[in-house]
């Protein structure tokens, strides 16, 4: 069983950059697609970006489409979510997740079953 704890959250202007990370624990961390997930207050939790096992696929939410780079680093046990060109909107509790690479892309939380605790990213206008 993978553990996941995200960090790299805090308070940014718009149009700045952030880094999420989350490391996972565990030696099976290379066998996971690895996502991440985003949740304001009162909205759904709704897809971010994710990373094929290897990290040669990734897949993004059109909203952050251009401004999100997931990456990943088997070797370090840690993924990665560069976040470009903030905008207020993107304000919200950040989760990283893993589901088996069994089926690709997934984008629902059904998908995933473990994930993080979250980080939060608030963007200032």
């Amino acid at each position: 069983q993978v553990q996941l704890v995200e960090s790299g959250g805090g308070l940014v202007q718009a149009g700045g950059s952030l880094r999420l990370s989350c490391a996972a624990s565990g030696r099976t961390f290379s066998s996971y697609i690895m996502g991440w997930f985003r949740q304001a207050p009162g909205k759904e939790r709704e897809f971010v970006a994710a990373i094929s096992n290897s990290g040669g696929t990734t897949y993004y939410a059109d909203s952050v489409k251009g401004r999100f780079t997931i990456s990943r680093d088997n070797s370090k046990n840690t993924v990665y979510l560069q976040m470009n060109s903030l905008k207020p909107e993107d304000t919200a509790g950040y989760y990283c997740a893993a589901a088996p690479a069994r089926r690709w892309p997934p984008r629902t939380v059904g998908e995933y079953g473990t994930w993080g605790q979250g980080t939060q990213v608030t963007v200032s206008s």
